[in-house]
């Protein structure tokens, strides 16, 4: 049977990942607002971009090129950012998922830190594994953007390398100049050890609050 990218609602503790709607709007234009300054190099839509950006994501998705989610936080029901997978690659003889990529990340100020991103890589990274059987999960962000390739790291990721001029720039300043990309990689080999890492962060930021 020939796959298609579908991504299901993912539930954790503190948040919960739901297929990206028009629904979310409202929320993520405010959690875009917050404080933009905590962007950096990452492309956000402005909460006049929201509706725009909403559509371009569900077009990719039809096209099955992307499965978009909007993240949203357990505690206040809001949506404060929004994730995908993206950029599925088939076995050689085209059925069946060989590997993915976690991508077009982004989180409101207020809940970078809070333990949101690691819980949602948690729920991301156990279904590829576990039920679409990858044997492979990428991530990448620009390679000057330290803040996220240290939490890359910390989700279990391992750094591959840089690929210069690799994709566009969303750093200011730069329109239409390339970017070098720092890549990382999750095998499914080292999936077991990564659960139990990721397990144990998740369990010690439940037991701070």
């Amino acid at each position: 049977m020939t796959f298609a990218l579908e991504g299901p609602v993912l539930d954790g503790t503190r948040v919960r990942l739901e297929p990206l709607g028009h629904r979310h709007a409202e929320d993520l234009a405010a959690a875009a607002e917050e404080n933009r300054s905590s962007y950096g190099f990452t492309w956000v839509p402005t909460a006049a971009e929201v509706e725009g950006y909403i559509d371009a994501q569900l077009a990719r998705a039809t096209a099955g090129k992307l499965a978009p989610y909007a993240q949203v936080e357990r505690a206040s029901g809001r949506a404060v950012g929004a994730t995908a997978y993206w950029d599925p690659r088939l076995w050689p003889a085209g059925e069946g998922l060989c590997a993915i990529e976690v991508g077009y990340t982004w989180l409101a100020a207020s809940a970078q830190g809070t333990g949101v991103n690691t819980e949602a890589k948690y729920l991301l990274f156990r279904h590829a594994f576990e039920n679409w059987g990858v044997a492979r999960l990428d991530l990448k962000t620009d390679a000057r953007n330290s803040r996220c390739r240290a939490a890359i790291e910390g989700v279990g990721a391992r750094f591959e390398g840089v690929l210069r001029n690799w994709s566009r720039s969303w750093a200011p300043g730069e329109d239409g100049l390339l970017r070098d990309s720092a890549i990382f990689s999750i095998t499914a080999s080292e999936w077991p050890d990564c659960r139990v890492r990721l397990e144990r962060r998740i369990a010690q930021g439940l037991e701070r609050r």
